[in-house]
């Protein structure tokens, strides 16, 4: 069913994607909304892109982009139109806007994602390819996806990203796997080009590109993989680390969400925090560390692993939490004995959210036993032992017992 091409007062504020192609690539009732609009909204290169048809005010997005969206609220009731590359809600600004504004008062006249148009080219079934933005994003956030064998549609940055992503391929021992450089689709500068990660020789490349990128891995090339429970030896640390075992039971007890936040208070080398946002792209996570160099280590750990998006807080809990978001889940790995630490994170939990602490100490172990009584859930010993040498011999040796207390707020 086509979209009405004229405003009314619940749609006023109309979303069209527009292509490389411009004009022609449009239909005929996005071409009538922009036609009509009193303003139109765009980067520099899709005003232009629509230049001849557009007979109102024109606004190329200003910085920052709030600043646009109150000139947007100003035109309330009139027909105003926001160009957009493509697909608007496909990591476009269908989603701030929608934030904004709210789906009552927009229409969106969608053309073919850059991944649609990637995947219609090379014959790649969507469902099967893990689609990746690094727009603006770091680099290192595609690392959790690289695994052998895997196809990855990547938007790029500008004309450096595929350089700069052979380059990280072959340092982690994927130099074999074969990028595709799609540049300017569907307009008269595309141009698709291939090469292999060591020995990415391509050059000129347009900035509005997508990369597609075949996984071509050694067999010690390190690999994210997808349970909880990393090996110890992939962080960086100083002996502040949540161990394997024991981190993959605090995952299981911390039951993340699609769209939850974690505080990690304690955040040491940033196993847990980190394992958090592995789980899931919309998982967030903030770490809470007094310690400078932990800090540092932790994020170093976070780049290396794919998880770019953790956020570190420098300071010294209770004190630092008052002004943080509200989180749904709490770690607590190591304070939990320390004055207010417990009742500031409990004020901040949301309802039917979970705290986790692991304690190894008998004081640590008196604190969450008397937490207990007073709060309930569950409370559990986790005993880990494994073989090492024993002369000629092997023999099994017990790690400190952790107890761990899981509660979750009603």
């Amino acid at each position: 069913m086509n979209p009405q091409p004229t405003c009314n007062a619940a749609r006023w504020l109309s979303i069209v994607g527009i292509g490389e192609d411009g004009v022609e690539g449009l239909s005929q009732p996005a071409r009538r909304l922009i036609a009509q609009a009193a303003l139109v909204v765009g980067g520099a290169r899709h005003l232009e892109l629509a230049a001849s048809l557009i007979s109102g005010e024109r606004l190329a997005w200003p910085s920052p982009l709030h600043l646009a969206f109150e000139r947007i609220e100003a035109r309330r009731g009139e027909p105003v139109v926001v160009l957009a590359s493509g697909d608007p809600f496909t990591y476009g600004v269908g989603k701030q806007l929608m934030q904004r504004f709210g789906a009552a008062d927009m229409l969106c006249v969608p053309q073919p994602s850059a991944f649609s148009l990637a995947a219609a080219r090379l014959g790649w079934p969507l469902q099967d390819v893990a689609l990746v933005t690094l727009h603006g994003r770091p680099l290192e956030g595609i690392i959790r996806h690289l695994v052998p064998g895997a196809r990855i549609l990547a938007l790029a940055w500008d004309g450096s990203t595929a350089g700069k992503l052979a380059a990280l391929l072959t340092s982690r021992r994927m130099g074999r796997s074969r990028l595709t450089v799609l540049e300017a689709m569907g307009g008269p500068q595309e141009r698709v080009r291939s090469a292999a990660a060591n020995v990415f020789d391509l050059s000129d490349i347009h900035p509005l590109t997508t990369i597609a990128l075949e996984v071509i891995g050694e067999p010690d090339a390190p690999v994210i993989p997808l349970t909880s429970g990393l090996a110890d030896d992939l962080f960086e640390h100083d002996g502040q680390l949540t161990k394997r075992d024991v981190r993959a039971v605090t995952l299981s007890a911390l039951a993340p969400h699609p769209g939850e936040l974690l505080w990690d208070v304690g955040l040491g080398s940033g196993s847990v925090a980190i394992e958090w946002l592995l789980r899931h792209g919309a998982l967030r996570a903030i770490g809470i560390e007094a310690r400078q160099d932990r800090a540092d280590r932790a994020m170093r750990n976070a780049l290396a692993l794919g998880a770019p998006d953790l956020k570190v807080v420098l300071g010294r809990a209770p004190a630092v939490l008052a002004d943080l978001e509200p989180p749904d889940a709490v770690f607590i790995g190591g304070g939990i004995s320390e004055p207010g630490v417990f009742e500031a994170a409990w004020s901040r939990l949301k309802p039917g959210g979970r705290l986790v602490a692991n304690v190894i100490s008998l004081e640590g172990e008196a604190r969450v036993t008397e937490l207990f009584g007073r709060h309930g859930g569950e409370l559990i010993r986790i005993a880990v032992s494994r073989i090492e040498p024993v002369g000629r011999m092997h023999g099994w040796r017990q790690a400190m017992p952790v107890t761990q207390w899981r509660v979750m707020k009603q």
